[in-house]
């Protein structure tokens, strides 16, 4: 008797465990977003089992917020999808002439195919070689940098003016050269800019203190100041004004030191003016899709994003026009042709729009529809971009189980350990454990990916904080905006029992 009354207490027991521990979860999350300087900010949060697919936690799970850099996981999990992780875009030189007697009557034109992973001289190098390899040792024209591959404005659409000086605000367009960045070191005895090729021109001001400033559009920089006696070198980042103009002086230096003479000056030529046309006759590939993919959402990486975006929307270009319709049907919705493809002239349009609508569409595939999950870019640097937590959490958890799950989650940083995640959650059930894109801009901050807790149970997360900006003056200490965030990441961490 004592023994069956012992197994029924032990039963009763671990038959409340789970819902203590559910319990305990909840009534901490909820704890910590109600704190009062919360109040007027939004918090979306969405917490998804992935064993059985059933919600853990969820918090405004469907409403519309800014997300940021977790916005990355939508272009990223598409690309892998519709590309393949071992995909390549490629940089090639063609010959806008014909070659007699090693002289190419006409310019070289290095053309630009989205590759963001170009930079130092090494690319150009090899590109010179190639040209060499051909017999070419005088070129009588110039050599054009051709950045109209992607049919449309570099500048990502709803990106705001004050990013765009900004390294993280690099435009990202056909022909990318260094991250589409510039140093400029301000020290007594000056201002040195690197690249020594950046197209720009300098233009000091005395002042006090020290400020750069260039218009968008202009390629001038306005260095107002300037360090004091016995102050320290200063080194700011900026986005390069011309990237293909300083790709394409980079390739005519290279050439000259492989003895190849260059009569013409080094020019760019970008959308809408119309490409140049020539024969190939030299190319560079790029590093495959998931070594860029892993660079990009490793260090959010504006640019590799933006370019694997636009790329995207150049393949579904290119894999419409090769599609074939029946001589009777209509051009628009209904005509047969999957979408975008109905869509005329898909060489002209631009291709971050056919990007846009080819995400959309396949979302819907995964019953993402447009009402929760809307994206006009491939970074989450626009504020036009909107999603919910519950879609993060719906991608998370279809990329979890696609065949591309392993080289996916490879992908994230891992809390602790590196990327962008590299010192945060350190010394936490989350440290090692968490693996996650974050996202960060003026009043938002976010964080979506996967845990597994104590229990050993993998979870799908999404942590979305929107509209808030920590009390500029209070009697307490007030966290870092990111850890109010990772607050809730360590606690799915820490969480025991089923939930």
């Amino acid at each position: 008797m004592v023994a069956l009354i012992r197994y029924g207490i032990a039963t009763i027991l671990l038959a409340a465990a789970p819902c203590i521990a559910a319990e305990s979860l909840t009534e901490r999350i909820d704890a910590h977003i109600a704190q009062p300087r919360f109040a007027a900010a939004s918090w979306g949060i969405a917490v998804v089992s992935l064993e059985d697919g059933h919600t853990v936690y969820a918090h405004d799970e469907g409403r519309l917020l800014l997300p940021a850099s977790t916005a990355k996981l939508y272009t990223a999990a598409f690309a892998l999808d519709r590309l393949g992780p071992d995909y390549r875009t490629h940089t090639d030189v063609l010959a806008a002439g014909s070659i007699a007697r090693g002289r190419l009557h006409g310019s070289l034109v290095l053309r630009g195919r989205g590759d963001p992973t170009l930079s130092g001289d090494e690319w150009a190098e090899q590109l010179a070689a190639r040209i060499g390899e051909r017999g070419i040792r005088r070129v009588d024209g110039a050599v054009i940098g051709d950045d109209t591959v992607f049919s449309g404005p570099a500048i990502g659409s709803g990106w705001e003016a004050s990013d765009l000086q900004a390294a993280y605000g690099a435009a990202a367009g056909g022909l990318d050269v260094d991250e589409n960045t510039m140093t400029v070191a301000l020290s007594q005895s000056g201002v040195d800019v690197a690249p020594a090729d950046a197209a720009i021109t300098v233009a000091a001001q005395p002042r006090d203190g020290v400020e750069l400033y260039r218009a968008p559009g202009s390629s001038t920089v306005h260095v107002l100041g300037g360090v004091a006696e016995g102050g320290a070198t200063k080194r700011i980042r900026l986005s390069l004004p011309d990237p293909a103009l300083s790709a394409a002086r980079r390739l005519q230096a290279a050439l000259i030191r492989q003895g190849i003479r260059v009569d013409g000056e080094a020019r760019s030529v970008h959308w809408p003016v119309a490409a140049p046309t020539g024969e190939t006759i030299a190319s560079v590939p790029s590093p495959t899709l998931g070594d860029i993919l892993r660079t990009g959402l490793k260090r959010s990486q504006n640019l590799y994003l933006q370019s694997v975006f636009l790329l995207t929307g150049l393949e579904t270009a290119e894999a419409c026009s090769a599609q074939t319709s029946s001589a009777n049907s209509p051009d628009g919705p209904g005509s047969g042709r999957s979408q975008p493809c109905w869509r005329n002239n898909l060489a002209t349009v631009p291709k971050e729009d056919l990007a846009a609508e080819a995400l959309t569409h396949w979302l819907s595939t995964k019953a993402i529809g447009p009402s929760s999950t809307t994206l006009d870019e491939g970074t989450g640097l626009s504020r036009h971009d909107l999603t919910t937590p519950a879609s993060l959490v719906r991608l998370l958890t279809f990329m979890d189980r696609s065949p591309q799950a392993a080289a996916w989650r490879d992908l994230l940083p891992v809390a602790g350990v590196d990327g962008t995640l590299v010192n945060r959650m350190r010394g936490t059930a989350a440290e090692a454990n968490v693996q996650a894109k974050t996202g960060s801009m003026s009043f938002v901050n976010t964080l979506a990916g996967y845990v597994t807790t104590r229990s050993g149970e993998r979870r799908a997360f999404a942590i979305m904080l929107n509209n808030y900006r920590a009390p500029p003056h209070s009697a307490e200490t007030v966290p870092p905006v990111s850890s109010e965030v990772d607050a809730v990441a360590v606690m799915l961490a820490e969480a025991e029992g089923h939930l």
